[in-house]
């Protein structure tokens, strides 16, 4: 290689790493100026949490890639964790029910790039449906379809009794999820409706307040069960 080689490529190096670093500024100028986006799709500085309780454990904080690869295993650090992740590592298990595992289908994978890409597709979906940001029209699903009171059992004298308790609210967050996904698992296993399209129309109905769908009916049954209970 000649020295004129040499110098040509060291200038193409040299502006290579010059426009990464600037690329890299203007994210972080977007940053600190709220106009960095959620996946780059999706202004998340106006989305507003009306539940105070769950306030705390929605995160929303604007990331290119919300992948936090297990490291926040604490119980109250879920938090921490975007709600987009939790939902996207609930599809990776849409069958199992307590102790019970259900066939799986081929979409169903451990894959955080496949379960991500039919979160994608279903907020997506939702954003042409709705005409509203998607993830607003979560969030509030989330907070109507979650349930405030349930059952537990204890034992007393022998005797085992229900008994009405309150849902914490990390819990309220997670059991949602987990519900939703359920929901649009059953009407798309063995059927010709995708995932994305179940799991977009479960979410639309919950913000609408409709009771056809799967997680607001399972919370008018714990709420039933836990006014009975009392």
């Amino acid at each position: 290689m000649t020295e004129q080689e040499l110098q040509t490529e060291n200038n193409e190096i040299a502006e290579s790493i010059t426009e990464g670093i600037d690329q890299v500024q203007e994210l972080e100028d977007a940053k600190k100026s709220n106009d960095f986006k959620l996946f780059d799709l999706y202004d998340v500085s106006e989305i507003k949490v009306v539940d105070p309780g769950m306030r705390r454990y929605i995160n929303l904080e604007p990331k290119l890639v919300v992948k936090s690869q297990g490291r926040i295993r604490k119980k109250f650090s879920r938090g921490k964790i975007n709600i987009l992740e939790l939902l996207a590592n609930l599809i990776a298990v849409p069958g199992h029910r307590g102790k019970k595992h259900k066939i799986q289908t081929g979409w169903k994978a451990g894959k955080y790039s496949q379960n991500m890409r039919i979160v994608l597709k279903c907020l997506k979906i939702v954003e042409e449906k709705t005409k509203q940001n998607p993830v607003q029209v979560l969030v509030t699903a989330v907070e109507n379809a979650a349930p405030r009171d349930g059952v537990t059992v204890i034992e007393y004298g022998g005797a085992r009794y229900p008994q009405a308790v309150d849902v914490s609210p990390v819990r309220r967050v997670t059991m949602t999820l987990r519900m939703m996904v359920q929901g649009s698992y059953d009407k798309s296993f063995n059927k010709k409706t995708k995932i994305e399209q179940a799991l977009a129309d479960e979410l639309i109905k919950a913000f609408n307040n409709d009771m056809d769908s799967f997680a607001m009916g399972r919370k008018r049954d714990s709420e039933k069960q836990a006014d009975s209970a009392r």
